[in-house]
């Protein structure tokens, strides 16, 4: 999937090119709060299996809590993300940007708390322990181009800068100076 220079969000924040699949967990932005952040997160269920759709499941509030002994330690979470990229770089949409998607939990940035409130959430298929996908890169960095021309970005991070010692994500193969030097 190409995100070349045609491709833009629409007035709700929704990616054309992206395959949208709406979820429930979402909620209005406080009004004035300018979207500045980015956070990229890892995500995969059960952790290390990427074939499924249990993340699919789980951000549409459809994941059979029963079908994986790990999902009892979930029950009942709900949580959602504005992008997800698959380890093919396939990239689903199940917030639109001027919405709040449920993604960072506790966190803080700079001083100012509630990081859902002014960020966007981009959920990479994977775990902390591999290493990211070419596709997903390829996938990645146009996004973010992408999200920087469409909303003031003051900086992207990982869940871990603004959840530290709750969360690790994404992790230490997350090639954060590839990303740098791609995205600047």
């Amino acid at each position: 999937m190409s995100l070349s220079a045609p491709h833009a969000l629409d007035a709700l924040g929704w990616l054309p090119a992206a395959r949208q699949l709406p979820s429930p967990n979402c909620d209005a932005r406080p009004e004035g709060r300018a979207i500045e952040l980015i956070v990229i997160h890892n995500i995969s269920l059960p952790p290390g299996v990427f074939d499924g759709d249990a993340v699919i499941d789980l951000f549409t509030n459809q994941l059979d809590w029963d079908a994986h002994p790990y999902f009892q330690g979930i029950r009942g979470l709900r949580v959602s993300a504005h992008f997800f990229i698959r380890r093919d770089g396939s990239l689903i949409q199940f917030v639109p940007c001027s919405l709040r998607a449920w993604h960072a939990g506790a966190s803080s940035w700079q001083g100012c708390e509630c990081c859902n409130d002014f960020s966007i959430g981009i959920e990479l298929e994977g775990t902390d322990d591999l290493p990211f996908t070419e596709a997903q890169y390829a996938a990645l960095t146009p996004l973010l181009h992408l999200l920087k021309q469409a909303y003031p970005i003051r900086a992207v991070v990982g869940h871990s800068d603004i959840a530290a010692g709750r969360k690790t994500d994404p992790g230490p193969h997350f090639d954060w100076q590839r990303i740098n030097e791609q995205t600047a």
